[in-house]
């Protein structure tokens, strides 16, 4: 009798980095250091960095690695689809480093990891946090047609600082990105960073551009630098004023809205899902 295959305990984070570097397979919750790892990990639930560790931006907040772009590795989506199934995710983000160097910008990619993913496990939900295109509608849809459950893109901090921390990208084009997948008819999630230097009034203001496009699923956390090569923390901000930003965000109408000094934009991506 062919013995049943053990599933590996999502508690055990240790088994769970072991099965990444097995299928050879990068995950943001590592690459960029996140200080959720465990919990998401306990929670079933994890991100896949997709195209490679490198990126081709020099967003100097960021602790993913800023060197030449790797060649698309036509395997990995089968791989990420695999590994889900192999370890019972019941919720799944797929992010990727930013591919500017590709023309569609690794939407294809995208697509193809979803499709894998639904082809094999109708059930699980798929999240995508995904890079700006170069506000390309064509690349956009490409990963759209493939049906994510959520379509999300970071804003991560106010439009004045994007020149010092954000490089090579555009406020206004990050909003069309967002815009485009609402209007489609999508659920839509964006993540905002506070303490880099931004005034109160400046968050309440991209808040406020961001429930008219009509986002439905909000996080605001504390940027905290990965290195002392990175971006300075200007401001720590205090539970109090993590509470009076999420309190405004809710008053003006964003469905979900989560903040505090550790969240992240994957952070519990699962339950803020279900809640819609």
């Amino acid at each position: 009798m062919k013995q049943k295959k053990k599933k590996i305990s999502i508690t055990d984070t240790t088994a769970l980095k072991k099965t990444f570097t097995f299928r050879g397979l990068n995950t943001v919750c590592q690459s960029a250091k996140c200080p959720n790892i465990g919990e998401c990990f306990k929670n079933r639930t994890a991100t896949f960095l997709i195209l490679g560790r490198n990126c081709t931006r020099k967003c100097n907040f960021c602790a993913v690695e800023k060197y030449s772009p790797e060649l698309v590795d036509k395997t990995e989506p089968s791989r990420v689809a695999k590994a889900i199934k192999e370890l019972g995710l019941l919720y799944s983000i797929i992010t990727s480093v930013t591919r500017d160097d590709l023309i569609d910008g690794g939407a294809e990619h995208f697509a193809k990891t979803i499709n894998e993913i639904k082809a094999i496990l109708n059930e699980t939900k798929v999240e995508v946090l995904v890079p700006d295109f170069l506000g390309n509608t064509k690349s956009i849809d490409i990963v759209l047609n493939a049906k994510p459950d959520v379509f999300a893109h970071n804003l991560e901090t106010v439009p004045v600082l994007y020149d010092k921390v954000r490089g090579g990208a555009d406020y206004n084009r990050s909003l069309s990105v967002l815009e485009h997948a609402k209007y489609l008819g999508f659920k839509v999630k964006t993540g905002i960073m506070v303490g880099l230097g931004e005034t109160v009034e400046q968050v309440f203001e991209t808040v406020r551009e961001i429930k008219n496009i009509n986002v439905d699923i909000l996080t605001i956390g504390q940027y905290l630098a990965p290195t002392k090569e990175h971006y300075p923390v200007i401001k720590e901000y205090t539970s109090k004023e993590f509470e009076v930003i999420e309190n405004f965000a809710v008053s003006i109408g964003i469905k979900q809205v989560i903040s505090g000094r550790y969240i992240r934009s994957s952070y519990l991506a699962e339950k803020h899902f279900k809640s819609l």
